[in-house]
């Protein structure tokens, strides 16, 4: 953390601001992506949790150079983060202000059942929205999904194996503000391994009842056929 006692025309203002990636949050992160122009004020606002409105009364606007190269190390290390494929060994949310920690497994698969087909909704809904705006040939080295969605995904991921309790479409949706206290570097590359390294679970899936009604289709085709056959002369 870089910590700045900045004057204001009323006093002073005490400013902490994240100097390391891994001090940084999901959240965060979503909040400044949302910010559409985001100006110096609104990304110093969001990374020290000071509201726009007191920085505005800060007498120099100088003083916020001290926080320029802090940011811009911030922006180039996210950067880094998205061309990364390390997957870190543990994940921390802050849950009613503690932090808890879960085992990241090597081997990561969606479970239980349900969790596995809302993230491939999720999943294959983003993919559908890149294909519509950029097309569909090599969407897979430029496809790029949006923080709403990583966030989302890892909430039916997380939900379960964080809280202990059985598998519930909407609490695992509701799990997203407890997502979004994970550090980036931990959140984005276990989204981006389900986003790339699970193309599969974009692919519409034929039901069980579904099949079973092309395949008595298929049969009854058959019989209609057969018979035909045996009553032509």
């Amino acid at each position: 953390m870089i910590a700045q006692q900045l004057k204001t025309i009323d006093g002073t203002l005490s400013i902490q601001l994240p100097s390391q990636l891994q001090e940084v949050t999901l959240g965060q992160l979503m909040q400044m992506q949302q910010v559409n122009p985001l100006t110096d004020l609104d990304a110093i606002s969001i990374l020290s949790g000071t509201a726009v409105d007191d920085l505005k009364n800060v007498k120099d606007f100088n003083d916020f150079d001290v926080f320029a190269e802090t940011v811009l190390s911030l922006s180039n290390q996210i950067k880094y983060l998205y061309n990364s494929d390390a997957i870190p060994k543990k994940a921390g949310f802050t849950i009613n202000g503690k932090m808890h920690e879960v085992n990241v497994i090597s081997n990561l698969s969606i479970e239980p059942a349900g969790a596995f087909m809302a993230a491939r909704e999720i999943i294959a809904d983003e993919i559908q929205q890149h294909i519509e705006q950029h097309g569909e040939a090599d969407w897979q080295e430029r496809f790029n999904p949006s923080l709403k969605a990583c966030c989302q995904v890892l909430a039916h991921y997380f939900y379960c194996r964080t809280t202990g309790n059985k598998y519930n479409d909407y609490q695992a949706g509701q799990f997203t503000e407890t997502v979004k206290t994970l550090r980036v570097t931990e959140a984005l590359p276990i989204a981006k391994h389900f986003f790339m390294s699970y193309p599969n679970l974009s692919k519409p899936k034929t039901g069980f009842w579904h099949r079973l009604r092309l395949l008595w289709r298929k049969r009854q085709a058959y019989n209609r056929s057969k018979t035909l056959s045996t009553s032509t002369p």
